[in-house]
């Protein structure tokens, strides 16, 4: 799914912004920690996973998700990085970086990659790149 200039910019960043919904239509986004896992997104923690309003998100709804991981390249003038992703996530038991336990897995459906495998920006004009998984 992912090209590797987006793999290795996935692998350089640490933390991501995923959005969920709840079972009464409430949208609710959380800075999270993750790695890469072949195609998919692991996200765990060290305490109190299944807690999380996120965790209950996904097990209630076996979600739809959003998740993006963005950085600048520079400030001035802006040239923003990132790779956003649709997709679906399901809780699993996995052997992540917080060892075996449960993670929410995300499997990407459609992602956009920009200023990854070129500029953002060409002659003013936004160039995302867009994947769709088969």
């Amino acid at each position: 799914m992912f090209t590797e200039k987006e793999r290795a910019y996935l692998g350089s960043q640490r933390l991501a912004r995923l959005a969920t919904v709840s079972p009464s239509g409430q949208p609710d986004a959380d800075v999270v920690g993750f790695e890469l896992d072949g195609d998919d997104i692991l996200i765990g923690s060290y305490q109190n996973l299944a807690g999380s309003r996120k965790y209950k998100n996904v097990a209630a709804d076996g979600g739809k998700v959003s998740l993006i991981v963005d950085s600048l390249a520079s400030v001035d003038p802006m040239d923003p990085v990132a790779v956003k992703i649709h997709g679906t996530a399901a809780i699993e038991q996995r052997n992540g970086r917080f060892g075996q336990m449960e993670y929410i897995v995300v499997r990407p459906l459609t992602s956009w990659s920009w200023g990854v495998e070129g500029p953002a920006f060409v002659d003013g004009e936004f160039r995302p790149h867009k994947t769709i998984s088969r």
